[in-house]
């Protein structure tokens, strides 16, 4: 994303920030505070069944209704494309959140109580309730993302190609990054129950991941080129790498086995674009920031199977030297380091699209404090992961 949105370039109008218009600065803050954060901490602090988890989704919605309310007032000329992505996708977000919100005072209710006939129904609608509670910070994501597109003016003609790719792939670093911070936490207990290890799941999204990038990075009926190649070759990579990962996931009797395929995949990840040609020098600087950054990421995660939890699913008591460290907070430290990475590495691929390159190699500016800023930009993002955890001891002993 586009760090320096109070600049704007001679050769970019659409760069120029309305710095006068506080009632479209007030919406970006409310929106981005709700969706990026509050939201997500709902999410967790319902899967930990906390009693803030009501009061946070309530406080959220609010917020997120006068937001919405504020995109549609705001005074600032015209200059957004229109009709664009980010308000045809708001309506689909804003339903999503009611909807999560009825359900959830629906449940609260208990109804069941008073007529048992209801119980079935309400087994499905706390099913539905989770899903879309599931989806909502995937949603928000995908909404900011398009907010900052359109307000910048990015992605359009010839650009949306490799914009969308950018966009799409980095996010999907970040996910990732933060799912393993959630399993890390408070989701060991839902791996054991389902007798699967993580590299399971991990080497299945690989392998549909690879499958789609095979067959779709090269436009079938025109000629081959270096950077199709590239894409096509890494998609049959990610494919078999993912099958192998799979088939390693389960030992001859069929019990969960950690491996190190989904780690390994990282790594040749980082690898292969860290050696990604570009047109401009400061894009090529980037990718190999970017694909240096991988490589520690998948490099950590092998570290942290094989070394630090030797192929357990978690730390076990012998691996401690505190006696008195409880149970629900045997974490070593290290583990932290594979999800930071893998955050930093997907805001990294999202800041180096061919316009915010063009941009900043047009205003001069050099790419390490570039870098620095997008590593900021992870810190901040992990910040608002690792917390939860203190919340979940606090809520489970007091």
């Amino acid at each position: 994303m586009y760090l320096f949105p109070v600049l704007s370039c001679p050769n970019h109008h659409h760069l120029t920030f309305m710095t006068q218009d506080n009632t479209l600065k007030i919406h970006i803050l409310l929106q981005s505070t709700t969706f990026l954060i509050l939201f997500p901490l709902g999410l967790v602090l319902g899967l930990i069944r906390s009693p803030l988890h009501a009061p946070i989704q309530i406080l959220a919605t609010l917020l997120a209704i006068a937001g919405y309310i504020l995109g549609h007032s705001h005074h600032s000329p015209r200059q957004f494309a229109s009709p664009h992505a980010h308000g045809q996708f708001a309506p689909i977000l804003m339903i999503s959140v009611f909807t999560q919100v009825a359900l959830g005072l629906f449940l609260k209710l208990h109804l069941e109580k008073r007529w048992p006939k209801i119980t079935f129904f309400r087994k499905m609608v706390l099913f539905c309730h989770a899903v879309i509670a599931a989806f909502i910070p995937i949603l928000s994501w995908t909404q900011v993302l398009l907010g900052v597109i359109v307000y910048q003016g990015f992605c359009r003609a010839d650009h949306t190609g490799q914009c969308f790719a950018h966009f799409i792939m980095g996010s999907a670093f970040i996910a990732y990054g933060i799912v393993l911070v959630i399993l890390l936490l408070v989701g060991q207990e839902w791996l054991a129950r389902r007798g699967k290890s993580q590299e399971f799941y991990d080497s299945i999204v690989i392998s549909a991941w690879g499958l789609v990038n095979a067959l779709t990075e090269h436009h079938w009926g025109h000629s081959w080129n270096n950077t199709d190649f590239q894409h096509t070759t890494m998609g049959v990579v990610w494919l078999a790498a993912g099958l192998v990962g799979i088939w390693l996931s389960r030992d001859a009797k069929g019990r969960p086995k950690r491996n190190l395929i989904p780690a390994l995949v990282i790594f040749i990840t980082g690898w292969a674009m860290s050696g990604h040609s570009q047109h401009l020098m400061l894009s090529t600087m980037m990718h190999g920031v970017f694909g240096w950054t991988l490589m520690a990421a998948g490099l950590a995660r092998i570290i942290e199977i094989a070394f630090v939890l030797r192929d357990k699913s978690k730390l076990d008591s012998s691996q401690r030297n505190d006696r008195e460290y409880e149970p629900e907070e045997k974490v070593h430290s290290w583990q932290y380091l594979p999800p930071f990475l893998l955050i930093a590495s997907g805001l990294l691929f999202m800041g180096s699209t061919e316009e915010q390159m063009q941009v900043l190699s047009d205003m001069g500016t050099m790419h390490v404090p570039y870098v620095l800023l997008l590593f900021s930009a992870g810190f901040f993002i992990y910040f608002c992961k690792c917390p939860f955890y203190v919340v979940k001891i606090d809520v489970n002993y007091d």
